[in-house]
């Protein structure tokens, strides 16, 4: 009798990838570290340098609050998101109250801040994930202080409904959406983003009709997909948009643990991209967003173009040679405060033209996977495929 064969193994019950990707959070070790985080606490709290809405110049507090976690991730998951590493499954409505109350503390009461970005592993607006007492309690408080607040949705939560309620508390703020992709193919394949580019459109519809603000976050170089089409789309994803997004925000890949990007950049199947990738797609995507050149602020602005490169210049974040990567980390980053391409003069490197060759050779050759060896290993291990 023939051995049926079966994803993992013979002779077993098969098993969905779904479960092999959580498996690195499910293991003894991973329970005792998320059992050993003091759910009292946020994940993180920190400053940054930031712009209004009118284009203001402003201190941004971000607050990462330590939660369930993303309805999505219980049932399936996007690919490259670990945001799972830093949640907790017994979190309670006094937890989230009690980290907000420390936030608050550390930040002298966000007096010296003018805009708070919200954040917690999902969607601050998602009933399941966070209960609505405290949800109220941030949208009151920030409009109350005269902060601009900055939370994430997924758009199956921006309903009609929900953002009456929302603004009923809060007037005035910005709603990010992680669309990753402005396209069903690569939402479905590439990122299994669990909503569709309809889906996208009808949340962003309902957002303008409540007079809220939207930020739409893009994936450069999901995986499955080669250095040369992550440019040349996510440019196209960009013009898609840029009407009705108020601000457009790239997110380079970057790799976090237990994820499908994380097994593939190990098996040495995924390079995260590289930083010349994101300084062509600005001077691409930057006639998008000021048609007559101008900066940000300018009358010309149809959007804001914002790119901070997590694990900038590390290996498992955006990265060229190691030689010149914080100039260009550096450069990027000023361009999104600035709007100006000027940013950009005078950087160089040789690593550059080995970035062009490796475009040129995706286009060339039917590489979907890419074909960009590592930058910082061995000579020897860049001999192997990558």
């Amino acid at each position: 009798m023939a051995t049926r064969l079966t994803l993992v193994g013979q002779g077993e019950k098969a098993q969905r990838v779904h479960d092999l990707v959580k498996a690195p959070a499910n293991t003894p070790e991973s329970r005792r570290r998320q059992a050993s985080w003091d759910a009292s606490r946020p994940a993180t709290v920190y400053t940054t340098p930031e712009m209004l809405p009118d284009g203001t110049p402003c201190s941004a507090a971000t607050v990462i609050l330590r939660t369930k976690g993303c309805h999505w991730w219980w049932s399936s998951g996007c690919t490259f998101c670990g945001y799972f590493n830093d949640t907790r499954d017994d979190v309670t409505e006094a937890d989230l109250q009690a980290q907000w109350d420390w936030s608050a503390a550390k930040l002298n009461g966000f007096a010296d801040v003018q805009m708070v970005k919200v954040y917690t592993s999902g969607s601050l607006l998602e009933d399941r994930e966070i209960p609505v007492g405290f949800q109220e309690r941030v949208l009151r408080e920030c409009a109350e202080r005269g902060l601009h607040l900055i939370v994430e949705s997924r758009t199956e939560q921006l309903t009609q409904a929900k953002l009456a309620w929302a603004t009923s508390i809060n007037a005035d703020f910005t709603v990010a959406i992680g669309l990753e992709a402005y396209d069903d193919e690569v939402l479905r394949f590439h990122v299994n983003k669990g909503f569709s580019v309809r889906s996208y459109d009808r949340a962003v519809a309902n957002l303008k009709e409540a007079g809220l603000r939207v930020k739409a976050y893009l994936m450069f170089k999901p995986p499955f997909m080669s250095e040369a089409d992550a440019l040349d789309h996510i440019v196209d994803w960009i013009a898609a948009i840029a009407e009705d997004a108020d601000e457009i925000s790239i997110n380079p890949m970057n790799i976090q643990g237990g994820t499908v990007i994380d097994r593939l950049h190990r098996a040495r199947q995924y390079r995260p991209p590289w930083l010349w990738s994101l300084v062509e797609m600005i001077r691409r995507a930057h006639p998008l967003v000021h048609p007559e050149g101008g900066v940000n602020g300018d009358a010309d602005q149809i959007s804001r173009l914002i790119v901070h490169p997590t694990a900038g210049g590390r290996v498992r974040g955006s990265h060229n040679c190691g030689s010149c990567d914080a100039d260009v980390v550096a450069a990027i980053e000023r361009y999104a405060v600035s709007g100006d391409l000027l940013e950009f003069d005078g950087l160089s490197c040789a690593c550059e033209a080995r970035w062009a060759a490796d475009l040129d050779l995706e286009r060339a050759l039917p590489a979907p996977l890419g074909l960009s060896p590592s930058r910082r290993a061995p000579a020897a291990e860049r001999l192997r495929a990558p």
